[in-house]
């Protein structure tokens, strides 16, 4: 049985990357048109920034402003997920920095030690300010970029690779205690974790994987995961595409429960209102921003206003 929806926005031009606001709005990342849109609590659309490429997933930073994943740009069609190629202008991924208040957008990183950045995807904050972020690596014509994870300064004074290859990571989170990073898998549907050390440190476990991380989870049949956010109790709540439902798995590993949304293309999830039990979903197939209550309060989000 679906989940009873209330459609905020609609026509949007494959939004992505919510972010929940103090004053009831929220901000939405547009790919396909490479803006940030605001949300309005009444329902009215308006324009952030123009971040060019293909803004994505976004998170409050420590110093108020808005820090964008920009993956470089996609051409991609209505109603359908996969990217067709890159977009004529492709030079590269970035992760930006947005003033709220002037709309000013600022590249702060498009290299790490040297070598470009493929196509960031999520990004989230921990309680030092350091942010950790997925780069989904690039779909060409006829081959694809590998993926990875990063950390880096708000500043634009550092960024590191914690973890290369990656298969197409996508969402990323903080546990509670935020000693551990969940990350979504897209094309092979797993969830991994990875411990935390120190700020910008993980642990690299002996098992035989190309990273390090540990295996969470795999979603079984064919379905792919997106980006994500944890609730208060430590489950990652996942958009899940093709199957058109919001995944929830425990820190175990054990999928809780699916919650189905009326599209298949259900890109991401973060959460607001009141004691944080409203949940706001992407839903880019539709191209609508939609809300729905949730049973469990989502974690509230390191320097969210």
């Amino acid at each position: 049985m679906r989940a009873e929806v209330t459609v905020l926005a609609e026509g949007l031009q494959f939004p992505e990357g919510p972010v929940a606001m103090e004053d009831g709005s929220v901000l939405v990342a547009e790919i396909r048109g490479g803006t940030i849109r605001r949300i309005a609590a009444d329902g009215t659309v308006t324009l952030v920034a123009d971040c060019g490429g293909g803004p994505n997933g976004m998170a409050i930073g420590p110093d108020g402003a808005l820090y964008v994943c920009n993956n470089g740009g996609n051409t991609y069609t209505p109603g359908h997920f996969a990217a067709v190629g890159p977009a004529a202008d492709y030079a590269g991924g970035s992760i930006q920095r947005v003033d709220l208040a002037t709309g000013t957008v600022e590249t702060l990183y498009t290299h790490c030690a040297g070598h470009r950045l493929s196509s960031p995807n999520d990004i989230v904050f921990d309680v030092h300010g350091g942010m950790y972020i997925s780069d989904f690596g690039k779909k060409h014509a006829r081959h694809r970029d590998h993926g990875g994870l990063y950390y880096a300064q708000p500043d634009g004074t550092g960024i590191l690779e914690l973890a290369y290859p990656v298969a197409a990571p996508n969402g990323v989170g903080l546990s509670p205690s935020g000693d551990t990073l969940y990350v979504a898998e897209t094309e092979c549907a797993r969830v991994w974790a990875f411990d935390i050390v120190a700020p910008g440190t993980i642990h690299k476990h002996t098992v035989a994987t190309p990273h390090g991380g540990r295996l969470l989870c795999t979603i079984p049949g064919y379905q792919r995961l997106d980006s994500l956010a944890v609730d208060s109790d430590g489950n990652i709540c996942i958009g899940t595409l093709i199957t058109g439902v919001v995944t929830v798995v425990s820190p175990q590993g054990e999928v809780l429960r699916t919650v189905p949304m009326p599209d298949t293309h259900v890109t991401n999830i973060c959460f607001g209102g009141p004691d944080l039990h409203t949940a706001y979903i992407t839903l880019s197939g539709t191209g609508q921003l939609v809300s729905t209550d949730w049973p469990t309060p989502g974690l509230k989000l390191n320097f969210s206003i």
